[in-house]
């Protein structure tokens, strides 16, 4: 049996918090490893355009993802690309477990897994998924040209969707719960500009319907009047928010009642040595350069952690001999 490698920080998720952890790691000579189940960047390859990244007037999410991925490179930082299934945590080292049987020994685990886009739970949103039911405009707004859509929402993420449908679709219908946008007002500002997006206030989705082409109509409920009606339209893009990807989380971590980890302002966890930072941790604000801080805190602080065990260990050792 080949020996478990250890090293003294394991990251898993290389979006914009992970490969900052990774550059912060490999500054602090530490060794590292990070895993990425898919494609490095994370949620930040699906922005179409980021405008509030400083140094960058205008960016693709997809760009800055890859300035992430080589400056992390540019530092030696290895990068696995596999699943992990399980982390078991003890009092000494943390095991981190991948789907291909084989494993990693660590001083500390930097959480970054992110989150997955939330779903309104209404009759036809999974069964349509992929046929007219989309969570990335930036993805699938191409099938949608001189089309009808319908995107559901009132933050940054929905009005910036809106925005970028309206450059291929004939026209953008945008759902939203309340009588005013969540969204920046920059962003309200320039909706407001766009002739072919529409808002429909006050409006909730019931349930989306298709035909052999694919979807063709949703059901809507007006939240006040309390009306139903019935919209035509091609395709429902949803940005309601995301959930976090809770799924690593060791039993022993807190969480919060929707299940983001509770960390202090080093993102340490409850469990010594477990980390967590991004849109996994608990927090006011979740943005691309938040979970870039996040990144940094965290590395520095398991760089601390780790040099802590090893001053330990070295006196065990001393007192023994």
């Amino acid at each position: 049996m080949s020996e478990i490698p250890f090293y003294d920080t394991v990251i898993i998720g290389g979006g914009p918090g992970g490969l900052t952890a990774g550059i912060y790691a490999m500054r602090a000579a530490m060794k590292t490893v990070l895993i990425e189940k898919t494609a490095s960047g994370g949620q930040m390859n699906l922005s179409d355009s980021v405008e509030n990244w400083p140094g960058e007037e205008h960016i693709s999410g997809m760009d800055l993802s890859n300035k992430f991925l080589e400056h992390a490179k540019s530092y030696g930082l290895p990068i696995i690309s596999g699943e992990v299934t399980a982390i078991d945590p003890s009092l000494s080292f943390h095991t981190v477990r991948l789907a291909d049987g084989t494993a990693v020994n660590c001083h500390a685990v930097i959480l970054a897994t992110g989150g997955s886009p939330r779903q309104l739970g209404i009759l036809g949103e999974n069964k349509y998924y992929g046929n007219g039911v989309s969570y990335c405009a930036v993805c699938d707004g191409f099938f949608f040209t001189d089309r009808t859509v319908v995107v559901v929402g009132g933050g940054d993420s929905a009005v910036e969707e809106s925005l970028y449908l309206a450059k291929l679709a004939k026209k953008v219908y945008l759902a939203h719960r309340r009588d005013e946008l969540r969204a920046g007002r920059l962003l309200q500002q320039r909706l407001q500009k766009e002739c072919k997006i529409e808002v429909l206030w006050n409006t909730v989705l019931t349930a989306i319907e298709a035909d052999a082409d694919g979807v063709c109509s949703i059901d809507m409920k007006d939240t006040k009047a309390g009306g139903a009606s019935k919209l035509a339209t091609d395709g429902v893009f949803i940005f309601i928010g995301f959930e976090p990807n809770n799924g690593l989380v060791p039993a022993g971590v807190k969480t919060s009642r929707e299940g983001y980890v509770i960390t202090n302002d080093k993102c340490e966890s409850s469990i010594p040595g477990i980390f967590a930072i991004g849109d996994l941790r608990e927090k006011a604000i979740r943005q691309i350069i938040t979970a870039a801080a996040d990144g940094c805190i965290a590395s520095l602080s398991a760089a601390h952690f780790v040099e802590t065990q090893k001053v330990g260990k070295d006196a065990c050792e001393l007192t023994v001999v």
